[in-house]
């Protein structure tokens, strides 16, 4: 089996999630709201001079936005309440620049509200995105008071609307209107979150979720969620993200100096560690927000299906952005491919076959007793735990009669850590045994499409691990 039989080292495992960022792996995929003056002025990047007057959404539905995103799989909602042209589409204390001054509901209506309300009515999840950089507020570039301006909008968000389940940051900073640049106070944000919203989890320039490098829906081959404890220094996520509006970086695929964050060689030498997922975030179209000449671009059902079986099922979080139209709708392309999405998720992964099937493992026991039939519970609460110093582990499905199988779905007990770095995929066909799929990683979630086999057994043969396994979930479907 080509057993590697490396040291363990314990020192890998040391790196554990949260409990907010546990909730939030678990959730697996999200839908992103980009809607602002720039879906009225066609750009992707705003520079702070659009007058208000030009945002009248006439027709807008937020309750169509969350139907669409339950419809399609999703569990939460992320409104990018401020871009970086700084309008606000709540109607903010602190800024003339926002819904108040448009024409949308006569200066009355409150975007953010009609968002958080939709989520509730749909079972969804509520994120903000405020966007740190602002074109528009001549106190941006000034330091302190540019801070202020920014907690006191935050404070607002994170006070006005209820739960809040994460706070996503990007890493664009570029100058302001005063053609200064402002030096963001990282730390001081992070605090009023924490102290507002403990639950939230604080996304990409931020310390409990990391970006996974692209915007083009691509993920590593190993994708691991303990890494170098200094990839959570905001300055690092600024460096690698897009600081110009530009469809080339939307476009590229992950650069080759990031694709090993994680494997003991690369942490080696590497004196903290930290617990620190990646997300994949995507656009269903070439931008981020709408524009009318890119409706024959819309991502179609295929390949939202290849992202999202790579993405949610390589150890990552799926951020997924549906722009609205000008009339304030998503359009009826975008609506159908999501469907399909959804609806392929729900039924996939819906009838669980091990539920009808024996299991066995080697060795039968784990380290405290504990039997296989642990495995078919999808919780933390239970999990397969071997004995310090086993570091392999083979689970065996047996079925009465063949069965079709499409997908298998493993989840490692990450409260433990990950410490899965080998594992491959075994059936049996006419009394022989085939290998059909060899992995790296396992982490939150790895999902193995197993193309249709006809088989009555399944061995998932774990060749190597950091230290003794720790396997929470086993599903076939």
């Amino acid at each position: 089996m080509n057993y590697s039989g490396l040291k363990e080292d314990k020192r890998l495992i040391e790196a554990v999630p949260t409990a907010r960022q546990i909730a939030y792996e678990s959730m697996e995929f999200f839908c992103f709201i980009h809607f602002t003056v720039n879906t009225f002025t066609g750009r992707e990047w705003g520079d702070g001079t659009e007058p208000e007057s030009i945002f009248n959404p006439t027709e807008l539905d937020a309750k169509q936005w969350a139907k669409t995103a339950a419809e399609g799989g999703m569990k939460g909602l992320i409104l990018t309440c401020k871009h970086h042209d700084g309008f606000c589409l709540w109607p903010s204390k602190y800024t003339e620049h926002s819904i108040k001054n448009s024409p949308y509901k006569n200066g009355k209506g409150d975007i953010v509200r009609e968002t958080m309300e939709a989520c509730r009515e749909y079972g969804l999840k509520f994120g903000v995105y405020l966007s740190p950089w602002d074109r528009n507020n001549e106190s941006y570039g000034k330091g302190k008071e540019y801070d202020d301006y920014y907690v006191n909008q935050l404070t607002e968000l994170l006070t006005e609307y209820g739960d809040i389940f994460v706070v996503w940051l990007d890493g664009a900073c570029g100058e302001g209107a005063n053609g200064k640049v402002q030096k963001y106070d990282w730390q001081r944000y992070y605090q009023v979150v924490r102290k507002l919203q403990p639950n939230a989890v604080i996304s990409i320039s931020g310390p409990d979720i990391r970006w996974c490098g692209n915007e083009a829906g691509e993920v590593r081959p190993s994708e691991w969620s303990v890494v170098a404890a200094d990839m959570k220094d905001p300055a690092l996520t600024a460096e690698l993200s897009q600081q110009e509006d530009n469809e080339e970086f939307r476009e590229r695929p992950l650069d080759e100096t990031q694709s090993d964050l994680g494997s003991r060689e690369r942490l080696a030498k590497e004196e903290r560690l930290a617990w620190y997922p990646a997300e994949t975030d995507v656009s269903i179209r070439p931008g981020w927000f709408y524009h009318e000449e890119e409706d024959d671009k819309v991502r179609s059902f295929e390949n939202l299906k290849d992202i999202y079986l790579k993405s949610v099922g390589e150890n990552t979080t799926l951020l997924l952005n549906i722009p609205p139209m000008k009339n304030g709708k998503i359009h009826p392309t975008d609506i159908q491919n999501l469907k399909q999405l959804g609806d392929f998720i729900k039924e996939s992964f819906s009838n669980n076959l091990v539920e009808e099937a024996g299991i066995t493992t080697i060795p039968p026991l784990d380290c405290r007793e504990m039997s296989p039939e642990v495995l078919r519970t999808d919780d933390y609460e239970t999990y397969f735990l071997n004995e310090a110093g086993t570091n392999k582990l083979v689970i065996k499905i047996k079925w009465i009669e063949r069965k079709k199988l499409h997908y298998l779905v493993l989840k490692e007990a990450i409260p433990l850590s990950q410490r899965v770095e080998a594992f491959n995929v075994c059936y049996e066909e006419n009394g022989c045994i085939k290998k059909c799929y060899e992995g790296t990683t396992i982490g939150y979630k790895r999902i193995v499409d197993l193309k249709g086999i006809h088989t009555d057994s399944l061995a998932i043969v774990i060749e190597d691990s950091r230290v003794a396994p720790a396997m929470a979930f086993v599903g076939v479907y």
